[in-house]
């Protein structure tokens, strides 16, 4: 069976700058999350899945053709760019008509069309308006339209929540949904881990132009607890639980930060233990164990960085071989 995605040893340079370095994977049909921090390399692989990049090196097949000036996969795919490729003085109706018609669509059948996509992103009351009137976040919407107006097979959006409001993420997510729910296939490129999480529970994780790992969002979140991280405890018998984890050696340094906080129950204090570990998760199985063991009362238990950072570093540490 022909994979959805195929890409064998690709690496894209921009004179001697890296964009992507030498990626192999195989995807089939779904609903897959590209996940990384700006400057990843997200942007770069899902242009040389849409054939705007031609490889410098390897080779790239979506739905089994090179995308590479292919018309006939350009029908079968539908695109939303992170950057504002649109026309300013035309209406976001008269562009997504204008898309339509340049994928062979009658004039009335691309209004149609075109106006039963930008009602279903929630633009109906702007949509003859000209695309300059618009925000960034109807912009995304206005750009959705035309991704999904051709009704393609595969969608690939990169960023597409940026610039949304809490309301425009809930609509884009419940209608992303629905695609999926459809038995499209979708793969859509972001920073932040619960917007994919919303969408799909397979991932791909990309830093520095490397493919570092794949999964589902259970492996992501087991894999945040196997990489050193900082771990923030703020509790009552801070000292107790300082010296517990320091005497079974699973952390490789801990602070204690004094606070006047007082527990009303206990009467003690809630310091804050800050633990740094190179492995997260026994230190966590243990501490589970300890807190109702010592009766200790906890305020806080959290990551330092809360971002996924901390784990596209380390996994590159791991690349690097320096872990």
């Amino acid at each position: 069976m022909t994979s959805m995605i195929s890409l064998q040893n690709v690496t894209r340079l921009y004179g001697t700058v890296l964009g992507v370095n030498d990626i192999s994977l195989e995807l089939p049909c779904g609903a897959w999350g590209l996940l990384g921090p700006n400057g990843a390399g997200k942007s770069t692989l899902l242009n040389l899945l849409i054939g705007q990049l031609k490889p410098t090196r390897g080779r790239v097949e979506v739905l089994g053709m090179q995308p590479r000036n292919n018309a006939a996969l350009m029908r079968r795919m539908g695109f939303c760019p992170g950057f504002e490729g649109v026309y300013a003085s035309v209406s976001g109706l008269d562009w997504v008509t204008f898309l339509l018609q340049m994928q062979g669509r009658s004039t009335a059948a691309a209004r149609r069309r075109a106006i039963e996509c930008m009602e279903q992103v929630g633009m109906q009351e702007s949509m003859g308006r000209p695309i300059a009137s618009y925000s960034r976040g109807m912009r995304q919407r206005t750009k959705l339209a035309q991704a999904i107006s051709h009704e393609p097979e595969l969608l690939i959006l990169d960023e597409p929540f940026s610039g949304l409001d809490p309301i425009g993420r809930s609509q884009m997510t419940d209608l992303l949904r629905s695609w999926i729910r459809e038995g499209r296939s979708i793969v859509i490129a972001s920073h932040v881990l619960h917007e994919i999480e919303a969408l799909t529970q397979s991932f791909l994780l990309i830093s520095g132009g490397r493919l570092l790992a794949s999964g589902t969002s259970e492996e992501v979140h087991e894999l945040l607890y196997q990489v050193p991280m900082e771990l923030h405890l703020r509790c009552t018998k801070a000292r107790r639980i300082a010296a517990l984890v320091l005497e079974t050696g699973l952390a490789d340094s801990v602070t204690i930060q004094p606070s006047p906080v007082i527990h009303s129950e206990h009467g003690s204090s809630c310091d804050l233990l800050r633990i740094s570990t190179r492995s997260a998760e026994p230190l966590a199985s243990a501490l589970m164990n300890w807190i109702p063991a010592e009766q200790v009362t906890v305020l806080e238990f959290r990551t330092a960085d809360d971002s996924l950072q901390s784990l596209f570093n380390s996994l590159m540490k791991i690349h690097r071989g320096e872990l």
